[in-house]
């Protein structure tokens, strides 16, 4: 990409967020914009003082039944929090507000003859609290794969009809710091127990939504669907990096089934598919959904073959630091030619944590280079850095594209630019290092590797448009329909393929996007423009936490920074009302997060001043 149309897109990307920014709903020319509410997520909501007094209940489980049967909550405790964060009430351009979630599954009990059934009093007791607290809220539904406690779970995951599988056939046993994750699975059919009962507990929520009085109705600001809805992986807590091997679902029977009608519909013919792929079955039942690497494993045929690079991109990343901002741009270049401008400002907070002189989490740069069309043999990346001090290198990588039947390929030294001085030995204050690939990474092309990630990703978003679709016939606004996802391209070192999100994160969805933030992708321009790129407006935040602590201003900044870009809510990540005797002794990833004046862990203690600071609009 040139400097033209470099400036080219920064000047449309001023330009959308300059639209943007009047997104909010004008009822005429006098009226006022709609406020941003601050919705934060609240731990313990549903404990009452008479059960944190009471000495014979032991842990929040209980407290929290004992409170349901005694029909009684924690709403004074959470307006006292909320009354601190902005006293008086919501008022003015930022009004606080809070987030009410309900773990669907969790809703449920077993009956006498053996059947499941919505525990009526769990749902009459999350919408007193909606009555009992005179904010605005946002109602997160979750459905995805943290809601996993309580029985209906534990029974749901004895069916292997409800959940996904690796390509062993296994089911992933998950967990997020101690907490139990169930891999249910992204099939829309109705029949299937979890979303029979998924379904059941949504429409049955519309149902309590709608009997709600109409002046309490209107202080719901939003509804979050599902959650982090995305295909699952190994390793849970740490296995979405670049560097672990790729293992991906679901190869469940349902699954394959579905890829292969999948590809069925793409290419209509067994005969166009090999003309397109190259790849020869004698029919669609016959095609593998690719699992194997080809280094390790015996293939039965080239089309089983995938990895991190099968599907003919090759990322090559790492971080950066530049404090007196010196590179105006990073290029890639291959083999000597132009292959495209990197993206920058990505989330690297395991640098910002490992390096004190690193004071900003925005350090990463990426790039996923096509790789599909070159000859097989040796080739060299190399990342450019232009500034006023001329072109200099920042990082280089050599790469082989194997040919399919592994033979030895042609050893032509690859074409490179020459004399370029090295970055940090040219520009002040530079460091850097590249993460990936690894020198000499071997890369084989499966076009049925690209379409099996095509497929998972049509799979998430199949089962959100699903799910979007069922809460607007319960009866739920369609304005007020927010999704709840994951951005994985945020983070320069995380393998995206993963995930498989990314036609969930457009701006021409039926639901409206609310997008997860952590880090530095909360105040980021690589954020801006995702967002900007693909017309997102009016959206919402739903967990939102900078994780920073070495300046100041940093998380008012970051919040002010989407109020200007046109989001309906953020909610930040988290609060908590639970009696301390009630709490965990061990600290945990998460409880780091807590915001509260005496937490300095992530910077929590500036979070909390920053909310109150900016609630004062």
């Amino acid at each position: 990409m040139n400097l033209r149309l470099s400036n080219l897109l920064a000047t449309a990307l001023a330009a959308t967020l300059a639209v943007m920014h009047p997104t909010h709903a004008q009822t005429g020319p006098q009226s006022e914009p709609r406020p941003l509410i601050l919705a934060p997520t609240i731990e313990g909501m549903y404990i009452c003082s008479e059960a944190t007094q009471d000495s014979s209940i032991a842990d929040i489980h209980a407290a929290e039944a004992s409170c349901r049967a005694h029909r009684r909550n924690g709403a004074s405790a959470v307006r006292r929090l909320l009354d601190t964060l902005e006293p008086g009430g919501p008022k003015g351009r930022v009004q606080v507000g809070f987030t009410l979630t309900l773990q669907l599954l969790g809703l449920f009990h077993e009956g006498a003859e053996g059947e499941w059934k919505i525990d009526a009093s769990r749902v009459a007791a999350a919408l007193q609290l909606i009555r009992d607290i005179e904010r605005p809220v946002v109602i997160y539904l979750a459905a995805d794969h943290f809601d996993s406690l309580g029985p209906l779970p534990e029974a749901l995951a004895q069916d292997p009809r409800n959940l996904m599988q690796l390509s062993d056939g296994s089911v992933p046993q998950l967990g997020y710091f101690g907490y139990r994750i169930m891999p249910y699975t992204l099939s829309t059919d109705p029949t299937i127990p979890v979303n029979k009962y998924r379904f059941e507990a949504l429409e049955q929520i519309a149902r309590g939504i709608a009997s709600l009085p109409p002046t309490v109705q209107q202080r719901i600001v939003a509804i979050n669907l599902l959650g982090e809805l995305h295909h699952l992986f190994p390793d849970f807590e740490n296995g979405m990096g670049l560097s672990a091997p790729t293992r991906t679902t679901d190869y469940s029977p349902h699954s394959v089934a579905g890829f292969r009608q999948w590809l069925r519909e793409k290419y209509q013919t067994v005969e166009t598919l090999h003309r397109r792929t190259g790849l020869r079955y004698s029919g669609f039942e016959e095609v593998p959904a690719p699992s194997k690497d080809i280094r390790t494993e015996r293939l039965q045929s080239f089309g089983e073959h995938y990895d991190t690079y099968a599907d003919g991109t090759l990322p090559l990343g790492g971080w950066l630091w530049d404090p007196q901002q010196v590179i105006r741009r990073l290029d890639l270049y291959v083999n000597g030619k132009p292959a495209g401008t990197v993206s920058r400002h990505l989330n690297r907070l395991d640098v910002y944590r490992a390096l004190d002189e690193v004071t900003s989490p925005n350090t990463g740069y990426r790039i996923d280079y096509n790789y599909s069309g070159l000859r097989a043999g040796r080739h060299i990346a190399q990342i450019v850095a232009q500034s006023d001090h001329g072109p200099s290198l920042l990082a280089e990588r050599e790469f082989v594209v194997v040919p399919r039947d592994q033979s030895r390929a042609p050893s032509r030294k690859p074409l490179r630019l020459k004399n370029l001085p090295a970055a940090e030995s040219k520009l002040p204050g530079i460091r850097t290092y590249m993460d990936s690939p690894k020198p000499l990474q071997d890369v084989y092309y499966n076009p049925l590797a690209r379409d099996w990630n095509d497929y998972r990703t049509s799979q998430v978003h199949g089962f959100l448009n699903a799910f979007y679709e069922r809460a607007v016939q319960a009866g739920l606004p369609a304005e007020k329909l927010y999704s709840h996802q994951i951005v994985p391209h945020v983070n320069s070192s995380w393998n995206q393929q993963l995930f498989a999100v990314d036609t969930t994160l457009q701006g021409h969805t039926p639901w409206k996007q609310g997008l997860n933030m952590y880090g530095g992708s909360t105040d980021s321009p690589w954020m801006q423009f995702f967002i900007a790129q693909r017309k997102i407006t009016d959206y919402g935040v739903p967990e939102f936490n900078p994780q920073q602590w070495k300046r100041e201003g940093v998380h008012l900044a970051a919040l002010q920074a989407h109020m200007n870009a046109g989001a309906r809510f953020i909610a930040p990540y988290y609060f908590s009302v639970v009696p301390q005797r009630f709490k965990a002794s061990a600290e945990q990833g998460v409880n780091r997060m807590e915001l509260g004046p005496d937490n300095p862990k992530d910077g929590s203690d500036k979070f909390y001043r920053a909310i109150i600071e900016f609630a004062k609009q």
